[in-house]
Parts: structure tokens; sequence; C-alpha cells
């Protein structure tokens, strides 16, 4: 038998004649109990908001996206297309066109992107289950499909033949511009949807017929601004990235759906990290009671371990035995912490018991992820804080 485990959970199963002992050993395992509860919570919560929060990238942009490295646009033959959407693991390869452009309508302006789009766009993403009112535009019409964000500002109706939505796109040139129609390709659009993904998303976008939009950029019919792809579940993207510069070298750069919401990934790792380590300061806190507990059992046990010590045990033999006694504290609270934040956050996700509103409920996620990260820092943080207090034991203290 382990001897220094044997009297670490001996130590840990009897009770203290000193009633201060007994009392700063349940607070400090107490602490780290909802220490590890809170933190692991805290983390499911942020992997909630995290989906939450991309839930809606996710719906609007695609898992690849290619744009020219030179320029606005590019240009893509035929053959070029062909054998991108012959690539293994491409679904859906949807040309668009994009520009900030002006738009008009009843007195009322306002500066955001013109989006044209092919037949194949609704399949590259979920843009057309973010639907609030209306339909999707057909191929080859003037119809668009505006986001509500646009719609409230301009106070625009759907199906309205009489006010159609006016769009300005400047012409490229130089030289003085007399009118209008020398300076701008004009064109007026009937919207027949409106979109709902989030509050910056619904304000940005206003989706045209791709013809439409190369017409009023001035551009020919294989120019555009970007492809959009789907791919499948099971392809490696990072191989697909390589294969599709092949097919296009020195003219385009391959982002995926992370690298084109970089910042909003950038700010949810950030914010993640934070709380974290705030948390981690919780567990540490507490810790630092367990130090003390420990440094009472190790003074309140003196006289047995100075009899261990002259029936031949060793000092680092006695070191062991409070070492083992914290670590085993800290795993046992942080194994409990982590199963009653468990069932909290099992609970949250059935019941719904915390709501942001009366529509939304607090989004958590359960991820082995966080149960892995929690689980380890306990580990390491109780290991250290045994180790400090075990250090106590000394030839000189038992002398």
């Amino acid at each position: 038998m382990n001897f220094p485990l044997y009297i670490a959970k001996r130590y840990i199963l009897s009770k203290s004649k000193n009633t201060a002992i007994t009392i700063i050993s349940f607070f400090a395992l107490n602490g780290v109990i909802f220490g590890t509860l809170a933190l692991f919570v805290v983390l499911s919560v942020f992997s909630g908001l995290r989906e939450y929060s991309v839930q809606f990238t996710n719906d609007f942009d695609p898992d690849l996206k290619i744009i020219t490295l030179k320029g606005k646009s590019f240009t893509l033959s035929d053959e070029e297309e062909n054998k991108i959407k012959s690539l293994k693991g491409v679904k859906v390869c949807s040309k668009v066109v994009e520009e900030r452009v002006l738009f008009y309508f009843n007195g009322k302006e306002q500066v955001t992107y013109i989006k044209g789009v092919d037949s194949l766009f609704e399949k590259s993403n979920g843009i057309s289950k973010n639907l609030f009112n209306g339909q999707w535009l057909k191929t080859n019409t003037v119809q668009a499909v505006i986001g509500y964000g646009i719609s409230q500002k301009l106070s625009i109706g759907l199906f309205d033949f009489n006010n159609p939505l006016e769009v300005y796109v400047p012409k490229p040139g130089k030289g003085q511009i007399e009118s209008e129609e020398q300076g701008f390709n004009k064109e007026y659009l009937i919207p027949v949807g409106i979109y709902a993904v989030s509050e910056e998303l619904d304000s940005k976008y206003v989706f045209v017929d791709l013809g439409l939009s190369q017409e009023l950029m001035g551009f020919q019919p294989n120019q555009v601004t970007g492809l959009e792809i789907k791919t499948d579940d099971q392809s490696d993207n990072q191989t697909l990235i390589e294969e599709l510069k092949k097919i296009l070298p020195n003219k385009v750069a391959v982002k995926t759906r992370e690298e084109l919401n970089s910042t909003l990934h950038k700010m949810l790792n950030t914010e993640n990290i934070a709380v974290y380590l705030i948390f981690t300061l919780v567990i540490i806190v507490a810790l630092f009671t367990l130090v003390g507990a420990l440094i009472m059992i190790i003074l309140e046990k003196k006289l047995n371990l100075k009899t261990l010590l002259n029936l031949g045990a060793e000092i680092k033999d006695l070191r062991r035995i409070f070492m083992l006694q914290g670590l085993i504290l800290s795993v046992f609270g942080g194994l409990i912490g982590l199963i009653l934040g468990t069932i909290i956050v099992f609970l949250q996700q059935k019941f719904s018991l915390i709501m942001i509103n009366e529509n939304l409920a607090y989004p958590v996620v359960f991820e082995a992820k966080n149960l892995i990260i929690v689980l380890l820092t306990i580990v390491t943080l109780g290991f250290m804080a045994a180790l400090i207090a075990s250090s106590r034991v000394s030839k000189q203290l038992l002398d």
C-alpha cells in the first residue's frame, strides 16, 4: 500500500479535534466546489453566446469566399467555373457582385451595399430562411430583397410599383460631370422581400439579380467581385483552398467563414479568456484558504509526524501526505462542482430557467472542452496549493 496516500485518506476522513480547522477546511472545500461550478457555468454560457452570435453569420456567410487580390473584380471563364464546381467537396458555387452605392426613396437616401446574386445564391447559405416578409427575388428582373434596417430607415414597403427604390452607381472615368446621367448609372428596383438577421447585417445589403448589378457596375458577363462556395460537411477546407488557388492562380484570395468574421471571433475569444481568468482567480482565493487549512493540520499533527519520522519515515514521505491530501480535496471539490455545474447547464437547456427576455432564454452549451479546461485548471492549481502547504513540513518543524 502507498503509505503517504493511506495516511492522507485517514486525515481526510478523520474529524479534527480543533473546531477552527474543521470550519476552515469546510469553507475551503466549498470555495473550490462553488468556484469550479461558477467557472464551468460561465464558460458554458459564453459557449452559448458564441454559438448564438455566430449563427447569424453562419446563415449569412458562405463556407468559403473567393475575393480578388487586385482591384474590385476579376474575370471568371466558363472553364474555370466548371473546374471549381467539379472539385470534390464543392456543393454550390455562386457568383456575386458587391459595391457600395446610393439608394434613394421618397426623399430619403442611404449609402450601403448592393449585392448582385445568381440563382444558386440561396443554396450557398441560409439567407432565404431569414426572410422577415415577402419572397426571394427572381432572376433577370429588377426585384430586390432589402434588410429590415434599410426598410425602416427609408420607410420602404413591398411590391410598391408606383414608388420604386432608386439606386445610383458612380460611373468610372475622369472629367467634369455636367449631369446625373454622366455621373451615375441609375436603375429602379422593386423590393419584394425583407430579411432580418442582425442589426448590423439588416442595414448592410440590398440583394438584386447578378446581371442587373453587372450592368450597373459596367461589368462584363464573366466579371464578378467574388465567388461564394458551400462545401460538404466532410470536406477538408484547407485542401480545397489550395485547389481553388491552383485554378485561379495569383489573382484571388480564399477566406473561410471565420476569417470573414475575424473581428467577431477575436472579440469572443478575448471575452472568453478574460472571464476564465477572473473566475480562475476566485478558485485561487479558495485554494489559499485550503493552503491555510493544510498548514493548520500540519501543526495539529506535529506529534504524529514526529512519531512517523522516528519510525523511519522520510521527510519527503511526510510532505507527500499533505500534498496528496490537498490534491484529493481539490479534485474532489472540483468534481462535485463540475457535476453541479453540468446539472445546472442541462436544466437551463431543457427548461430555460433564466431568460434574457420573454422570448429568449440565456443560451448555454455543454461542451466537453469546457469540462476538460476546468478539470485541468483545478488539478493544476490544487497541486500547486498542496505543494506550497506540504513544503512547511521540515526537520526543523519536527525537532
